[in-house]
This record gives C-alpha cells, structure tokens and sequence, in this order.
C-alpha cells in the first residue's frame, strides 16, 4: 500500500473521529497541535487504524507518534 493511500485511509478515519468535516492533512501535521487530537481522539485512532489496516500497535505509546508521519511509518512497518 502507497504512503498516499495510508493518509487517505487516515483522513477517513480521522473525519470519522471528529465532527464528520476532512481534515487537511501532510505528513508534517502535528497530530496534537495541528489536528487537535486528545489522548481519547488518539485512542480512538488507534483502535480504527488497527481494525481497517489489520495491524496491532505493539510496544508503543502515544509520545511515539507527533507528526502524520511517524503514524504513517509505523503502519508501513507492520503492513510489511
């Protein structure tokens, strides 16, 4: 799977976690600051993300993951 096709997967996910409303999203967004993502928001995330890309987020915790980028690297990693 594409890096492209991860972040569109994401942007679904993550208009699914909020109000509804697609996010811009880069690989430079800031998942907190940029996205406003609370630590629920984030659980919320990772559930999803594990559920539609069939993955476990192993030995992690949420200060691994600041920028899009290093949520789309990991999910790259376990697709692998």
């Amino acid at each position: 799977m594409k890096r492209e096709e991860i972040i569109e997967k994401l942007r679904e996910i993550l208009a699914a976690a909020g109000d509804g409303t697609v996010p811009d999203l880069s690989e430079d967004s800031n998942l907190a600051t940029d996205l406003g993502l609370s630590s629920v928001s984030m659980l919320y995330m990772v559930i999803a993300i594990e559920e539609e890309f069939g993955i476990r987020f192993d030995d992690v915790g949420a200060s691994d993951f600041v920028l899009l980028s290093d949520v789309v690297d990991y999910i790259e990693e376990k697709l692998k």
